[in-house]
This record gives C-alpha cells, sequence and structure tokens, in this order.
C-alpha cells in the first residue's frame, strides 16, 4: 500500500517539475504550494501528512472540518483553507475557525464572514472564487461582478483579500485548460494592479494542475494524490 509520505513525495515532485518548467519558458520562479485536500479524510490521515512536512490543508464541508479542527487544535501552525461552497447558516463557524477561505463569490457572504468575524482573531484571508468557464455547474462570481466584489472585501475591517480561485469545467482537452487559466492569470494580474497585497491564484487540482502553474497559479489544491480517491 502506498503511504501518505510517498503520495506527499510524489505530489511535491509533480509541482516542483511544473514549476521549474514555467521558470525554464522564463515565465516566473513564484513558488506553488500545495493545499492537500483532505475533506472527507480522516483525522489520522491528516496528522500522518502533517509529521511528514505538510501544513496546508483545504476542506469543503463546515462541521466535519470544524470538527479536525478542534481535534488538530494543538498543531498551531496548521493552516485551514475553506474551499467550499458558504451557506449563510454555516458563515459563522467558518468565520470563527479558518484561517483562509477560497470560496466567496458573493457579497451577502462576504459581509457576514466580516461581522462574524471574531475581534481576537487576525482579518480572515479571502480568496474570491471566479467562475472562469461560466459553468452553470460551478460555483464563482461572474467576471463582471469581480470588481464590485473585491472591493467591498478590501473595505472590510475583518477581511483581507488575498487572491484569486477557480475550479473550471471538467474537460480533457489541454488547450482548453490552459486558456482558462491564462484568463484567471489575466483577471489576477489586472486586480492586483489595484491591490498589491495580493499574491494568491488558487487553480488546478490533481487531474490539471500542469496547465494551471503552466499559465501561473501560486496554489494548487491536491486531494486524490495525496489522499486517496474518496469512496
Amino acid at each position: 500500500m502506498v503511504t501518505i509520505a510517498e503520495r506527499l513525495i510524489s505530489a511535491y515532485a509533480r509541482v516542483e517539475k511544473a514549476a521549474q518548467q514555467r521558470k525554464s519558458d522564463q515565465l516566473d520562479d513564484q513558488p506553488v504550494t500545495i493545499l492537500a485536500v483532505s475533506k472527507t479524510k480522516p483525522v489520522e490521515l491528516i496528522e500522518q501528512a502533517y509529521i511528514h512536512g505538510q501544513r496546508q490543508f483545504g476542506e469543503s464541508y463546515v462541521q466535519e472540518a470544524v470538527d479536525k479542527i478542534i481535534h488538530l487544535k494543538e498543531k498551531k501552525d496548521i493552516e485551514w483553507h475553506f474551499i467550499g461552497p458558504i451557506q449563510s447558516n454555516k458563515s459563522r463557524l467558518v468565520a470563527e475557525h479558518f484561517s483562509w477561505v477560497q470560496s466567496v463569490d458573493r457579497e451577502k457572504i462576504a459581509r457576514r464572514l466580516n461581522e462574524q468575524r471574531p475581534n481576537n482573531l487576525m482579518p480572515l484571508n479571502v480568496l474570491i472564487q471566479v467562475n472562469i468557464s461560466e459553468d452553470e455547474n460551478k460555483s464563482g462570481c461572474r467576471l463582471e461582478d469581480l470588481d464590485q466584489l473585491a472591493e467591498f472585501i478590501h473595505n472590510s475591517r475583518q477581511l483581507t483579500l488575498r487572491g484569486l480561485m477557480t475550479i473550471t469545467e471538467q474537460t480533457d482537452d489541454k488547450n482548453k485548460q490552459l486558456q482558462y487559466f491564462q484568463q484567471m492569470k489575466a483577471c489576477f494580474d489586472r486586480l492586483k494592479d489595484q491591490y498589491p497585497q495580493l499574491d494568491t491564484l488558487s487553480m488546478g487540482m490533481s487531474g490539471d494542475l500542469e496547465p494551471a502553474i503552466a499559465a501561473g497559479a501560486t496554489m494548487v489544491r491536491i486531494g486524490t494524490d495525496i489522499f486517496g480517491s474518496r469512496k
């Protein structure tokens, strides 16, 4: 049986290879962070990944995630990212327990997170989820709404705008994948001109991380290649 340690080594090697290819193509040498997507996985597997150096974990189901965060509260250097759709009735739990939220796609949710973030915690790091492929089955704000949402988050005292995230439509067309990711990079660069603190472009998963990194991703979300397929 392949161990978590072996899977992590393989994932990091794959990401490093793609990042080096980007650098050799004279694009940029921005480091790429791996977010280990641990949703539906038991806390024991997260602990194994932690032992072998992984610190950033992504969760999509609020109550399951909060249980894990509480269980692992002694590991204070874990960075917990919420990456799933946010329901209004669950926003307080997200605001109280996570360091990052990658899936903010509308002002209503941003307002609730800002109001519900405890004052004794650092502002919540926020990525705006953009539906770049205009896939009606995917969450994310429309491009025409991006600037207004970014301005609202930037002006919210308990939120810090850090960048953008996307989940594109599923396709085996590598050129189409690359096109979507390049469009996201263009959005990110344009927004960064206005908000220089932006430093995170989260795009690409186990199945499409190479084109995402080639286009300029600074973070990729890897679940299956680290923890195995979800049952």
